[in-house]
């Protein structure tokens, strides 16, 4: 299945996930599943997709595990006025030094787009394009971004006056999408006693446990986890049951108008593997699948208008489907 090498790189990285997620629950507390989603996301070199009301540790995160990894980390404040050239840059002139190019602050390692949809869509897409391209033209030139390249963006659910939607085609480009919730009653206490407002944030002693480096390394290796053809035909069939839903007896299948792409079992089975890195093993099984089928294909299955009637979550749809595909 795997080689000693291969086990003793599986227990090296690890290690390092593990040193990365005690760094950061030195700053954030709680939230273990949404650092775990994002350790998932950067390790399958995709983008994640964050909704969750204003407040609750989004941006302190991304700062956090960038500078536990090592890597460079820009902020963009999405705004109704916010243009392309904000995101990418743009080509100026001096009279001494002629043309040259400003870079903007998609240039960096970790870059968080905050409240995406504030911006109109012609914006939209300039970090998506860059998402997907993991290049920026600027005039005539183009740049390759810094590797690893990491966006999470955020959304908040609270507020839709002077929002600009994402379109579902582009929204189908983040790997995951993740619910950011409240902390519990003690996790919160915890918070009084931490919170960004009352201390600096270098008060908290963070270390940079690993580099961009080694997770170029981790997203290599990645692709090394065994994956067995039974759970590859366990993938399809859960993604087949988002759009056939009667063929799996699938009862909430109703509401779907349509279900979810290719891409999802792309993002299932990358994924999986991830959640396998995770908990330290070399191989998936079924329930790695299951840990992050929410997460991939919660924004990839669309509900018709009885089900936003009936105000049907996409999360209940794929209980019921995770609960009628069989298991290998």
């Amino acid at each position: 299945m795997v080689d000693k090498v291969s086990k003793k790189e599986l227990q090296r990285h690890h290690k390092h996930l593990e040193g990365i997620k005690k760094e950061v629950g030195k700053v954030i507390v709680g939230q273990h599943g949404v650092i775990n989603c994002l350790l998932r996301s950067l390790l399958a070199n995709g983008h994640v997709f964050v909704e969750g009301v204003p407040g609750i540790a989004k941006t302190l995160l991304i700062k956090t595990l960038a500078q536990v990894t090592g890597c460079k980390f820009n902020r963009i404040q999405f705004t109704v006025d916010l243009l392309p050239t904000d995101i990418t840059g743009i080509t100026s002139y001096n009279e001494k030094k002629g043309f040259y190019v400003v870079k903007g602050p998609i240039f960096s390692n970790f870059v968080i787009a905050d409240e995406i949809n504030r911006a109109p869509a012609k914006t939209q897409s300039a970090l998506l394009e860059s998402m997907a391209e993991r290049q920026v033209t600027i005039g005539k030139r183009t740049f390759k971004l810094e590797e690893p390249f990491f966006v999470m963006a955020t959304q908040n659910p609270i507020e839709t006056t002077g929002t600009y939607p994402l379109p579902e085609a582009q929204v189908d480009r983040f790997l995951f999408k993740v619910m950011m919730d409240y902390p519990s009653i003690d996790e919160e206490e915890e918070v009084l006693g931490k919170n960004i407002n009352l201390r600096n944030f270098e008060d908290f002693g963070i270390k940079s446990v690993t580099s961009p480096k080694e997770i170029l390394a981790m997203q290599r290796f990645v692709k090394k986890i065994y994956l067995k053809d039974n759970i590859r035909r366990y993938i399809v069939a859960i993604v087949e049951a988002t759009r056939d839903p009667k063929k799996y007896g699938i009862k909430l299948g109703r509401y779907v108008e349509w279900g979810a792409s290719p891409r999802a079992s792309i993002g299932l089975f990358i994924g999986a593997k991830t959640e396998a890195l995770l908990n330290n093993r070399a191989f998936v099984t079924p329930q790695h699948v299951k840990d992050v089928a929410y997460d991939v294909l919660r924004h990839r299955l669309l509900l018709n208008y009885e089900g936003q009637a009936e105000q049907i979550k996409s999360d209940d749809i794929i209980t019921e489907i995770l609960s009628k595909v069989p298991v290998p």
